[in-house]
Parts: structure tokens; sequence; C-alpha cells
């Protein structure tokens, strides 16, 4: 079980419970992280609640329950360095047939976005965010023992000390309990790559 005291909210939700490995978060209507691109907004009110290390290969694993039923809601895991670079995993509702399994990248201000749609009968989610340095591997699983990879990223400013945690946030006018537990920091998970060799000088 992860220490929890020492991590630290970057906005608060609505309201919280942190107690025994277990996180529970009621969000607060129109909050989101959404930089620039293709809408044109900058949203970055999303609560976001994570530990610092200065550790450059770790894999860090969470369980994520949701009872969201309002287009856009959404809770996964995150690493928020600050306003303009960060990266975040998650299942973003739809409607009533689909919703989107997802991560966003952004870098110097500007996100993208990368999904897949799944059943909206789909109310947990367990996610690996693996970290090699300056770039990262998310993967997801439906029952925490087969994870597959969603993405490999880079991040730009995550030259140094990183944060990483979870979120969960509403972007429309709703709210709803997001439960997140079975926290885990490991060794990194991600294998050093055995392929091609980087290109020489």
């Amino acid at each position: 079980m992860m220490d929890l005291d020492q991590w630290e909210w970057t906005r608060e939700p609505a309201s919280c419970s942190v107690k025994d490995g277990r996180i529970e978060v009621i969000t607060r209507p129109r909050t989101d992280l959404w930089q620039r691109t293709y809408y044109h907004f900058r949203n970055d009110n999303a609560p976001v609640f994570q530990m610092r290390t200065e550790e450059k290969f770790f894999s860090f694993t969470v369980k994520t329950d949701f009872a969201s039923g309002h287009r856009f809601d959404q809770c996964g895991v995150v690493a928020y360095l600050d306003s303009d670079n960060w990266l975040k995993a998650s299942v973003e509702y739809e409607n009533e047939r689909f919703q989107h399994l997802g991560s966003v990248v952004t870098n110097h201000g500007y996100s993208d976005w990368a999904t897949t749609e799944i059943d909206a009968r789909v109310k947990t989610m367990w996610y690996r965010l693996s970290r090699r340095e300056d770039d990262f591997r998310i993967e997801c699983s439906p029952d925490g023992a087969r994870f597959s990879q969603m993405r490999v990223c880079h991040l730009w400013a995550a030259d140094g000390p990183v944060r990483f945690g979870v979120y969960a946030c509403s972007p429309e006018d709703s709210s709803f309990r997001a439960v997140f537990t079975h926290m885990e920091l490991s060794e990194c998970k991600w294998p050093a790559h055995d392929g091609q060799q980087p290109d020489g000088d």
C-alpha cells in the first residue's frame, strides 16, 4: 500500500476522502484539463492528487472505479508537471452506448488526444504509468493482470523531478464519484528497448 501522506492536491475537488490506501473524489462541475489544440480553449482547473519523485525509472499502477453517466466525465492516471506540460489517461463517458478510453499528452501548451471506443457499461479500469527518464508508457487493463499498451510518449519538461498520481473532472455541468485503489509504485515494468539501435552521430 502506498503512503499517501506525501501526496498533494493541485486544486482540490468538491469533496474527497483519503484513507487506508483509498482515494474517493467528488468532482466539481466544469473542471477539465486541455490546452489549445483544435478546440482553441484552455482548461486547467481539474483536481490533481500527486506525489513527487526524482526517480527516473518507475511504474505506477492504480485501479479506478467511476459511477459517471454524464458526457465527458472522466477519471484516471496523470503526470501533471505544470499547466503546459502533462499527460493523462482515462475513460471519458460519452453516451449510454459507448465511452472513450484514451490519453492526452500536452507539451509546450498543446494537447493531443488518442482514443478508442469501449462499451458504456465498463465502470472500472486499471492503468500503469511507466517512466524511463523523459519518456513514458501508458497501459490499461480490465482486471489488473493483463495490461495493454495505450501509447508511448515524450514529455519535454520531464528532465528532472516529476509528479504523478490521479485526477477526476467533469467538463460539463455535472458531478460524479471516482474511487482510486490498489495503488502501487514499483521498479520500472517497461523493459529497455532491445531492437533497432539509435542512429550514430
